[in-house]
């Protein structure tokens, strides 16, 4: 039995577990560093399997590392298990219907991104121990992806100083190896503080912190003519400082997202749009304050795997859909714009795009870029990939056309196109951490690549020096 047999007829004999398991993070629905049912499920069958699991790393409370076999090369398998909140739907519809209103939802994929990772690690895990194949495998346990980048902590904090490569993958609407860079950002939230009054008798000894929310949003909009068109800078308002309109607003706060091509550029970016709000402040006779949410590098892309990854891609192939597959994905594409439906397509060579324009299921395999894009998007996988040499790959595991953070993503996410697409990946990845295992000049190519890319920079977390991971406060030491 050749590699490919072997990865596939580990997965498949743990096909249905896999699929159990990715349903149940997708019930559990938990977001940002407050994944303890879902962390704990995925400690417990990588214990299962025979992983040695060590869990709360980096001062993260459902951050973890499981590990099997010693020496090297060790392989870093990266997993994310947080949903989004807010997007709460009904699975199997194609309508929105919240299953709980108001409430979470895998609105990115992270419960098929997880358990996909898992199932790499055990394949990889199975073929050690058939072959007597040297060296390490470890899944990494990695919350907060869509909003605090525990990765960025973990990279921090060393976790990957002993790694020789990482591997990941996300869920899409198409099938392909993610060649290209991302987005550098920083998430903060800014805090006005004023002062309390009646609004109709005495509104001159008030001072409005929503006042200054408002004021520092319209200096940061006039900003943006004037920022790097690649540049992209969103906010929400998170407190407006309650729901009287007879009250002055003692206190109110808004939350930014700031992103750039390059770390450098978001910190300057960061420092205008800082003084924006100290001017808001100012202005209104407020007090200001800071406090950090998150943080990602941007991504480090590396030829070497990409290739190794895309060969393993191209040997898995493209799995099969029956007619109720492509008719729950034409009804999922229904609910799409014309607009949303031609933008799946962009990016895409011309004969993959007249391939695709009218499908509801993306059943080819995009061809690797020929050159390296930057996607507006961020993920602190680029932490990881400033330390290691990384790549990953995406599957099909929704409708054609689905865009990330929606209520189709999280109706779709325990179906069987998403099932297919999840064990697709594990497939996909764990090929490609073998290959480079028994080849070590794959992983020597890819360190000497990565080096050349860096040209002499170093690592710099974005995270501020004395930032500790957040946690539920009934859960952070006192």
């Amino acid at each position: 039995m050749d590699k490919t047999a072997k990865i596939s007829a580990a997965i498949e004999h743990r096909r249905d577990s896999f699929i159990t398991l990715s349903n149940t993070l997708w019930e559990m629905a938990e977001t940002a560093f407050e994944e303890h049912q879902s962390a704990e499920a995925i400690c417990q069958a990588l214990e299962q399997e025979g992983f040695t699991v060590e869990r709360q790393v980096a001062g993260l409370q459902t951050g973890f590392v499981g590990s099997y076999g010693s020496g090297q090369p060790v392989v870093a398998i990266l997993g994310e298990f947080d949903a989004l909140p807010g997007l709460s739907q009904l699975q199997g519809l194609a309508r929105p219907e919240a299953a709980e209103p108001g409430g979470n939802g895998h609105g990115c994929g992270h419960n098929l991104l997880g358990t996909g990772s898992l199932a790499a690690a055990v394949a990889v895990k199975d073929y050690m121990e058939s072959t007597g194949l040297q060296g390490t495998v470890r899944y990494y346990g990695c919350p907060a992806e869509e909003s605090g980048s525990g990765k960025a902590y973990m990279v921090r904090e060393g976790l990957f100083s002993d790694v020789d490569l990482a591997l990941s993958w996300h869920p899409y609407t198409a099938t392909l190896v993610q060649h290209l860079s991302s987005l550098a950002n920083y998430a903060v939230k800014f805090k006005f503080y004023g002062k309390s009054a009646h609004a109709a008798a005495a509104p001159h000894l008030g001072r409005s912190a929503l006042d200054a929310v408002e004021l520092m949003n319209v200096g940061v909009n006039y900003l943006r003519e004037h920022m790097i068109p690649e540049a992209r800078v969103h906010y929400a308002v998170t407190n407006a400082g309650g729901s009287s309109a007879n009250v002055v607003q003692a206190y109110a706060e808004v939350s930014y997202l700031i992103r750039s091509p390059k770390q450098q550029q978001v910190v300057e970016l960061y420092n205008r749009i800082h003084d924006v709000a100290k001017g808001a402040a100012l202005m209104t006779g407020t007090v200001m304050e800071t406090q950090f949410e998150g943080a990602a590098a941007n991504l480090i892309p590396n030829r070497t795997l990409a290739e190794v990854m895309h060969a393993n891609l191209t040997a898995i192939g493209i799995p099969a859909y029956d007619a109720a597959e492509w008719q729950y994905a034409a009804d999922i594409r229904a609910t799409l714009s014309p607009e949303e439906r031609d933008a799946a397509l962009y990016g895409m060579d011309p004969l993959t795009v007249m391939k695709l324009k009218d499908k509801a299921i993306a059943d080819v395999i995009i061809p690797l870029y020929p050159v390296e894009p930057t996607m507006p998007g961020s993920t602190d996988v680029a932490d990881v990939s400033w330390v290691v040499p990384t790549v990953q790959c995406m599957t099909a595991c929704w409708a054609m056309g689905t865009a990330l953070h929606t209520w189709q993503v999280v109706a779709q996410g325990t179906m069987p196109i998403a099932h297919k697409g999840m064990l697709q990946a594990a497939k996909v990845i764990a090929g490609t951490a073998i290959e480079a295992m028994e080849n070590p000049q794959i992983i020597t190519a890819a360190k000497a690549e990565q080096t050349e890319r860096l040209q002499g920079q170093s690592y710099i977390s974005m995270i501020p020096a004395l930032q500790l991971p957040p946690c539920l406060s009934w859960l952070c030491p006192q």
